[in-house]
């Protein structure tokens, strides 16, 4: 459950093994200290299957900091075989096992107690398939000679839930910004980390304490007092007077020459050379991508091809096999 805070929260696990299925309540007592010898790194042999596993690494990360020992991702593995990028749970279910599932408690309560038959019976059905799913996906997964690329981006995905930190330089997603001058980025740059520090400390939603338009409006035109800050921020549910307080001294103090140099451009949208090189970029992609019957976005996305096309800078999403299958050709694409 993540509706009003900034940490999920864990309210329901649901685990499936040798044909036999259980609903665990966490809150009931600490789980982690039966899941971690299960799971984690002295796992043995256990590979612990999840679709569309982001969310809920990033949930159990408290419990299993470096993940589960053997990921299998589902929908990562369907994407592999070529049914398709981001296919839902409900899709696979009904085109491997052929049963229809009811979607009636998609929006429950997780952390009422106790749960109703209807919320038992849903979530048990989340995981009484995957034993099945499972054993087809890796069976053509094998066919197609695809399991060690799947086995990596598998890794990836838990090195990313792994890495609580948060973004460094969360100024690069605003690409509205990108033509702002170097101090306007780093104070914009300044006010997100804030933001980002400040959620994780209440636990509330980011936007709660900023939203996006709120942060950028504050860095092109900072506030001459609480007044005006308090005036502005209406609406921001956590953005109260001792927030305020910090955030208004935030926005005074002077940009200096060192936060401009750790702050990196925030990438703008291709145009002219740069736009004729992204379609280049994207048609290799494609062609790739069709020879190797796999969706051109898990190949590489179109974002991180507009990145790379204006900064030049090869990026990591790139590492790794899909490395070894664009790097000797989409270099050379590059805008001269």
């Amino acid at each position: 459950m993540r509706r009003d805070t900034f940490h999920p929260q864990l309210a329901l696990l649901q685990l499936g093994c040798r044909g036999r299925h259980a609903l665990v309540d966490p809150l009931a007592f600490a789980i982690g200290d039966a899941l971690q010898p299960a799971l984690g790194g002295g796992g043995g042999d256990a590979i612990t299957v999840m679709h569309s596993a982001g969310e809920d690494l990033e949930t159990l990360a408290p419990l299993l900091p470096d993940g589960p020992r053997v990921l299998f991702d589902t929908q990562i593995a369907a994407a592999f075989v070529g049914m398709g990028l981001g296919i839902s749970y409900r899709a696979l279910v009904a085109e491997l096992c052929g049963d229809e599932l009811d979607k009636g408690e998609t929006r429950s309560d997780w952390m009422q107690r106790p749960l109703t038959a209807s919320q038992r019976s849903y979530a048990t059905l989340d995981v009484v398939y995957l034993e099945s799913i499972h054993a087809q996906l890796a069976g053509r997964l094998r066919q197609r000679g695809r399991d060690d690329w799947f086995a990596e981006d598998c890794e990836r995905l838990k090195r990313r839930a792994s890495h609580r930190d948060g973004d460094p330089q969360p100024q690069r997603a605003l690409r509205g910004a990108a033509e702002w001058p170097p101090e306007q980025q780093a104070l914009l740059r300044r006010i997100l980390l804030w933001r980002d520090r400040s959620a994780r400390t209440l636990d509330r939603p980011r936007p709660w304490l900023l939203d996006d338009a709120l942060a950028m409006s504050l860095a092109q035109q900072p506030p001459a007092g609480l007044a005006e800050l308090e005036q502005r921020g209406r609406g921001q549910r956590a953005l109260r007077s001792a927030q305020r307080g910090e955030l208004l001294a935030l926005l005074r103090e002077p940009v200096a020459a060192a936060e401009i140099a750790a702050t990196r451009p925030i990438p703008a949208h291709p145009q002219g050379e740069a736009k004729k090189a992204l379609g280049a970029m994207k048609a290799l992609v494609d062609e790739r991508a069709a020879e190797l019957d796999l969706p051109p976005g898990l190949l590489c996305p179109r974002k991180v091809l507009e990145e790379y096309v204006v900064t030049a800078e090869w990026p990591d999403f790139l590492d790794g096999w899909r490395g070894e299958v664009l790097h000797e050709r989409l270099p050379s694409l590059l805008p001269g």
